[in-house]
C-alpha cells in the first residue's frame, strides 16, 4: 500500500489546519503547493511503464450501501492520471505565487484555494467513480464562493449563472454514472475503475443503452468542459474570477469532464459514442468556428481570454472521437487529446495570470483603455505572448504535439470535419495577436511609473508555466512515454 497519493490529499487539508491555527496563509500554502509538485513527481519518477496499469494504490475496505452500491476509498495512478496529477500540481503552485498582494479576508481565500487543490487532487487520484464525483463537486464549491466573494465585474451574477450550470451539469453526470452502474448484468456491477476494466467489455452493454448513458455523459461533461451552446457561463466566469481562480479552472477543473469521457466513454460505450459522433462533431464545430469568431468580436481582454478557453475545447471533443478510428490512428488522436489538455491548461493559467498583472497596472480589460505595456513591462509582455503563441499552436510550445495529433488520429474518419476545423487555427491567430497588439504595441496609455512583474516578485509561478510550456513542446515524449500502455488499456 502506497502512501503517497494519501499524502497529496492530506496536505492541503493540512495547510487549511494550520491557516486557520494563524500560521502564515500564503507561505503555508506555496509550501503545500511546493511538496505536492514533489510528491507528485515522485509518482511519475516510480511509475512503472512497462507494468502498465494502476499502480501506487492506497485502499481500504469497501464500503456497502444497502439497496445501493459498494464504494471504495482507494487511490492510484496510471499514465493518464499522472499527466492531470502533473498539470494540477504546476497550475495550483503557480495560482497560489501570483495570488494577489494585499487580498482582503486572507485566510479565508487561500482556505478555499487550498480545498479546490483537494478536490482536484483526489479527483486525478481516485479510482472509485463515487470518489471522482464527490471530490470534483469538493472543487468545484470554494471556485463558486471566491467567484463571488473575490471577482471582479459582475461577480454575482457569474457565481450564479455558474453555479446553475455546473450544478445543473454535476445532476445530471450523477445520473449518467448511475444509470451505467444499474445498467451493467449484477454480478459485474461495481464503482471501482480496476473491476470495471478487468470484467467489463464493450460489448458488455447493448448499443441502445450505451447511446442513452452516452448521450447524458455527454451532456454533463459537455456543460462542464463548455461544449457549444453550453458554455455561456465560462466566459463571464473567467472574466470575474480572481486569477488564482480562473488560472485553476480554466487550467485544471475544466478538464475533468473530459477525463471522465475518457474513462468511462471510451473502453465502455464504444458504440454510443460512435452512433452519436455526428452531434458530438455538430457541437465541437460551434465551438471553433462560431466561438472563435465571437472572440474575434470581443473587445475586453478578458472576455477574449474567456471565450478563447472555451473555443478550444472543441479540438479536445474532436481528439475524444479518434476513439472511433482503427486502433493506430485512436491511439495518435488520444495521445494527442491528452497532451492538449496538458497543454492548454498550461497556457490559460499562464494567460489568465497575466491577465491579471495587465488589469492591477491599467486597472481596465478593455482594449480602448490599454497600450504600449511592452515598453514599460517587457518581462510580463514576454510571458503573455508566450502563452498566445501556445494557445494558437505555434511549433516548440506545448499545445501544438496536441493538435496535430489530433489532426492526424482523425483524420481519415472525419476528414471534411478536420480541414474545417483547422480554419480555426487561423481564427485563434487573429484574436490572439489582436489581443496582444492592443495590450502590449501601440500608444501608451498606462502611467509612467508603471512597474514591470520583476519588481513585484510574482515573475517566478508564470515562469513555472512557461518552463512547462517549453519543456513539453521540446519534449512531449516526457508524457506520451507514460500515456501509451494506458491509453492502449482503454482501447482493449
Amino acid at each position: 500500500m502506497n502512501l503517497i497519493p494519501l499524502l497529496i490529499l492530506f496536505l492541503p487539508l493540512l495547510a487549511c489546519a494550520g491557516i486557520l491555527a494563524g500560521q502564515p496563509a500564503r507561505r503555508l500554502s506555496v509550501l503545500t503547493g511546493l511538496a505536492n509538485l514533489g510528491l507528485t513527481l515522485a509518482l511519475c519518477g516510480g511509475y512503472d511503464v512497462v507494468r502498465g496499469g494502476y499502480q501506487m494504490v492506497f485502499e481500504t475496505a469497501p464500503l456497502h450501501l444497502a439497496y445501493f452500491f459498494p464504494i471504495t476509498f482507494v487511490l492510484g495512478v496510471d499514465g493518464i492520471s499522472l499527466a492531470m496529477l502533473l498539470l494540477k500540481a504546476l497550475v495550483s503552485l503557480a495560482a497560489v505565487g501570483a495570488s494577489p498582494a494585499d487580498v482582503r479576508r486572507e485566510r479565508e481565500f487561500f482556505i478555499c484555494l487550498n480545498l479546490i487543490s483537494l478536490g482536484a487532487f483526489g479527483a486525478f487520484l481516485s479510482l472509485d467513480l463515487f470518489f471522482i464525483y464527490v471530490f470534483h463537486e469538493v472543487a468545484l464549491i470554494p471556485t463558486f464562493l471566491m467567484i463571488g466573494i473575490w471577482g471582479s465585474h459582475d461577480r454575482k451574477f457569474a457565481a450564479n449563472q455558474m453555479t446553475l450550470y455546473l450544478g445543473g451539469a454535476s445532476l445530471v453526470l450523477l445520473v449518467a454514472i448511475l444509470a451505467y452502474y444499474f445498467a451493467l448484468p449484477e454480478g459485474l456491477r461495481s464503482l471501482d475503475l480496476r473491476d470495471l476494466y478487468g470484467q467489463v467489455g464493450p460489448k458488455t452493454l447493448k448499443p441502445v443503452a450505451q447511446q442513452g448513458i452516452f448521450l447524458l455523459l455527454f451532456i454533463g461533461c459537455g456543460a462542464l468542459v463548455s461544449i457549444w451552446p453550453l458554455h455561456s457561463w465560462a466566459p463571464k466566469g473567467y472574466a470575474a474570477a480572481p486569477a488564482p481562480t480562473a488560472m485553476l479552472h480554466a487550467g485544471v477543473l475544466k478538464k475533468f469532464g473530459l477525463y471522465l469521457l475518457l474513462r468511462l466513454a471510451v473502453p465502455f460505450l464504444p458504440a454510443g459514442m460512435h452512433d452519436l459522433a455526428p452531434l458530438v462533431l455538430a457541437l465541437a464545430l460551434g465551438n471553433v468556428l462560431y466561438i472563435g469568431w465571437v472572440t474575434i468580436a470581443q473587445k475586453d481582454l478578458s472576455l477574449t481570454l474567456g471565450y478563447s478557453s472555451v473555443m478550444h475545447m472543441g479540438y479536445l471533443f474532436l481528439g475524444l472521437l479518434a476513439a472511433t478510428a482503427p486502433r493506430d490512428l485512436a491511439m495518435v488522436g488520444l495521445t494527442g487529446m491528452v497532451l492538449l489538455m496538458v497543454g492548454h491548461g498550461l497556457s490559460a493559467a499562464l494567460l489568465f495570470g497575466t491577465l491579471a498583472e495587465v488589469r492591477e497596472r491599467i486597472g481596465s480589460t478593455l482594449f480602448k483603455d490599454m497600450g504600449g505595456l511592452a515598453s514599460r513591462t517587457p518581462v510580463l509582455a514576454f510571458l503573455f505572448i508566450l502563452g498566445a503563441l501556445a494557445s494558437i499552436g505555434v511549433p516548440g510550445l506545448a499545445n501544438f504535439s496536441g493538435e496535430i495529433m489530433i489532426f492526424f488520429g482523425t483524420w481519415k474518419n472525419f476528414t471534411p470535419y478536420v480541414v474545417v476545423m483547422l480554419f480555426g487555427l487561423v481564427i485563434s491567430a487573429i484574436y490572439m495577436l489582436r489581443a496582444v497588439r492592443h495590450t502590449f504595441y501601440g500608444e501608451s496609455s498606462s502611467a509612467p511609473d508603471v512597474l514591470d512583474i520583476r519588481a513585484t516578485g510574482r515573475t517566478w509561478p508564470y515562469a513555472v508555466l512557461a518552463a512547462a510550456l517549453l519543456a513539453l513542446g521540446i519534449w512531449p515524449g516526457l508524457l506520451i512515454h507514460n500515456l501509451q500502455p494506458s491509453l492502449e488499456a482503454l482501447l482493449k
